[in-house]
Parts: structure tokens; sequence; C-alpha cells
């Protein structure tokens, strides 16, 4: 597999953060579409499908086919953006996260070029890593795992760039070492982490206590990503939030204003 380029990168702000890619004449990153913040000139934009890595030249449509079948499983885009630098000197270009979180560097090389990860965690790489997808295999995973049943898998020598929610940690693993977690803070886990979806044992628990009927299980050994919010869960809260205060009362909910509506400070009756 031909190397992935090399880049240099710098990450910006705390919560909502952005990083900033250095990238020297011919070199390409990869990113998922409509995350580009700004960029030199002299940096060419395209859009190609796939990964952008090229691993699926000379596949013939049927091989095309098949890929963009997986790629709709994943609820991945069937398309990639690329940006390469086609100036004499190094240019930058910037990739904003999603929403508010940690953008997480990894060089693939460290972990045996394999990483886990979540669907929805990746942002960017420099060009040569591929992205495919990975089945957890184990029934409990599959049947209950949720967010956890289809994830992605990123192969090659180079750095890809995982966005996730929250506070982000990082665990080293030992062999037989065991983990349960909430399937949603899971972010990536590398290749000997042995992922499955187990029934938490208590059924009293799981319904009044808010946490589910299942947890997700990694055993060791390997390294493993988590994080404190997931955008699931976020998204729930607000959703929440949104049907408490759309009873049709003017009363502004946790506001300085209290029951003042925004039509009585302006006079309307």
């Amino acid at each position: 597999m031909e190397r992935a380029h090399e880049v240099d990168y710098q990450i910006f702000g705390d919560d909502i953060q952005f990083v900033e890619i250095g990238l020297d004449y011919g070199e390409t990153i990869v990113a998922e579409p409509g995350a580009m913040m700004y960029m030199d000139s002299n940096i060419e934009m395209d859009t190609v499908f796939g990964d952008g890595s090229d691993k699926d030249k000379g596949k013939g449509f049927k091989g095309l086919l098949a890929t963009a079948g997986k790629k709709v499983l994943t609820g991945e885009n069937l398309f990639t953006s690329t940006f390469t630098n086609r100036g004499t000197v190094k240019k930058t270009i910037a990739f904003a996260a999603p929403y508010p979180g940690k953008i997480i560097p990894v060089e693939l090389m460290e972990y045996g070029g394999q990483l886990i990860c979540q669907r929805d965690s990746y942002l960017c790489s420099a060009k040569g890593i591929q992205i495919s997808i990975a089945f957890q295999k184990k029934i409990g995973a599959g049947f209950f795992g949720g967010e956890g049943f289809i994830m992605q898998k990123l192969l090659g020598d180079g750095l890809a760039f995982l966005h996730a929610g929250g506070t982000i940690i990082k665990k080293e693993l030992s062999a037989g070492e065991t983990l349960k977690l909430d399937t949603g803070c899971l972010v990536a886990f590398t290749q000997g982490v042995e992922y499955d979806v187990q029934f938490v044992g208590n059924v009293k628990s799981a319904i009044f206590g808010g946490e589910g009927l299942f947890l997700a299980t990694l055993k060791g050994p390997g390294t493993v990503w988590l994080q404190s919010l997931p955008f699931s869960r976020m998204a729930d809260r607000i959703f929440s939030a949104s049907k408490k205060a759309g009873g049709g009362s003017s009363k502004g909910e946790g506001s300085l204003l209290g029951n003042i509506g925004i039509g009585n400070i302006f006079g309307e009756d």
C-alpha cells in the first residue's frame, strides 16, 4: 500500500475546535464534505468517489457499486473532498469540528496501522488512509449495539483526525482488562480490543436508572478513546427541552425575564 502523505497540523480552540493543516507542494488532505473552514490560495479542491485513497481504481462498475452499497449501510457520504497544494510553498487549510467537543489526532502507525471508530467521528485524514466498514460480529453487538453495530475502519500509516463530544479520555487496557460503558460514549479502539454489548443484569436499574438495558464491553489489550457527551445524547436533551418549552406559554424557562414574554417587552397585547 502506498504511504500516506505526511502533513503538519495545529489544533486551535477549547470546546469548539478546528485543526489547521500545513501542506507542502503536491500533498493532499481528504475530508468529509462540508468540514472545510478556510484555505489558502493555490489549494485545489476536488470531489471524488470513495475515500480519496485511490483504492477503488481499477475495480470496474460492479466494484464501485459494492463500495457504494457499503457506504450507504454505514450512513457515509458516497463522495469525499480532497484538497491539494498546487503552489510552490507550504499552504494551510483548516477543518472545523461539527459540534462542541475535541479533535483527536491519531498517527495510525503508532497503533499497528488500524483503528476502529464510530462512523460519525471521522473528520479528515492524510491522503492514503483507507476508510472501510467494520461489522461487529458478536451477537450482542449486532442486535443491541445501537451506535456500535456498524463502525468505520481506518487503515494506513499516516495521520487521521477524529472528532468527539465533550471531554475525551484515552485509556490503555491491559490483557484481559474489561471496561463497561454506554455504547454512545465509545469513540474508537485499536486492533486487539474485543468489543461486545451485554445485558446489564438488573432490569430495575436499567428501566428506572436511565442507563438502558445494554452496555458496551471492551476487553484488552489495546487503546480506547471515550467521549463524555455523545452527539445523540446532546440532541436528545435539546429535543426534550424544546418540547417542554413549546407548550404555547410565553414563560422563559430558566430566563432572567421569568414570566415576562417577548411580546410583553414590546408592549404587545
